[in-house]
């Protein structure tokens, strides 16, 4: 497995800044994002600095785990929804683009809705994600859906449900165990339901279960990274586990980008040695 770092957790930090540091500190990949909130927004990079950043990674010894242009596949304005589609195929021509070895990144986005709303829109969600996989199938990408607390896929059960009537293998899982463990979900459950559908994994840390929870900073809570890595090997997972930071810590007064990286990687580095997981 790699240990690898999302950039979700530096919406404003320059990417010439955070390559190094990650790299710096030990991690082996990065997850880069590419919403407009972002420094490396799909909006403000032109030509050259598309083509200068996978010199910037191979130089600092940095895997390209995911682009994540995270959004709704279940938007309920049409018009909007079109956007939406036109950025993520964008951002699969931008994984291909980015491609470091025989396989492009993966492409990370999301679901919407609420709870209970699945069957109300199942016909939605498959029209939608099969439109997404047809051209991700087309430029050779994978597209990782994310369950979701709060949203329409909310359970590892549904988005199973949901990858089955799919059907195609353009449309995996980014599988954040976050949102399970704050549910109350066992680890070993999560991992046996989500391991066949994974393309790529977000991890946090959390205290307290739904309704009263909150994601904190690595270390800072409840999660067994240990076991967490333990069951994953077991399972035969080799990719990457990128290291998610929350907009609930990003709120904090005082949140420290660069600090929350590396107080991460001290908390983390060492379980993958606990848990007798190999790093590459």
């Amino acid at each position: 497995m790699q240990l690898g770092y999302s950039l979700w957790a530096m919406p404003d930090v320059p990417i010439d800044v955070s390559v190094p540091h990650l790299a710096g500190l030990g991690y082996d990949a990065v997850e880069i994002v590419v919403l407009p909130r972002y420094t490396t927004a799909l909006a403000k990079m032109d030509a050259a600095e598309r083509r200068r950043i996978p010199g910037l990674l191979k130089n600092h010894g940095l895997t390209l785990s995911a682009v994540n242009y995270y959004t709704a596949l279940l938007e309920p304005d049409p018009t909007i929804w079109a956007g939406h589609l036109a950025a993520i195929q964008e951002t699969i021509d931008l994984a291909v683009e980015w491609t470091q070895g025989d396989e492009p990144p993966v492409v990370i986005s999301g679901v919407g809705g609420s709870p209970g709303e699945l069957p109300a829109r199942m016909a939605e969600v498959i029209d939608r994600a099969g439109a997404l996989a047809e051209y991700a199938a087309r430029r050779g990408v994978v597209v990782a859906l994310e369950p979701h607390i709060g949203a329409a896929i909310e359970t590892p059960d549904l988005m199973a449900e949901v990858l089955d009537q799919i059907n195609s293998p353009a449309i995996r899982v980014n599988f954040d165990i976050s949102h399970f463990n704050v549910m109350g979900i066992p680890i070993t459950e999560s991992v046996e339901k989500m391991l066949p559908y994974t393309a790529h994994t977000h991890i946090k840390d959390e205290r307290g279960r739904t309704p009263n929870y909150e994601y904190v900073v690595p270390g800072e809570g409840e999660f067994d990274y240990v076991a967490y890595l333990t069951a994953m090997r077991e399972g035969g997972y080799t990719g990457a586990v990128s290291v998610e930071i929350s907009f609930m810590v990003q709120r904090r007064p005082g949140y420290d980008p660069l600090a929350t990286a590396a107080i991460s990687y001290d908390v983390i580095a060492p379980a993958f040695v606990k848990a007798g997981v190999q790093r590459h």
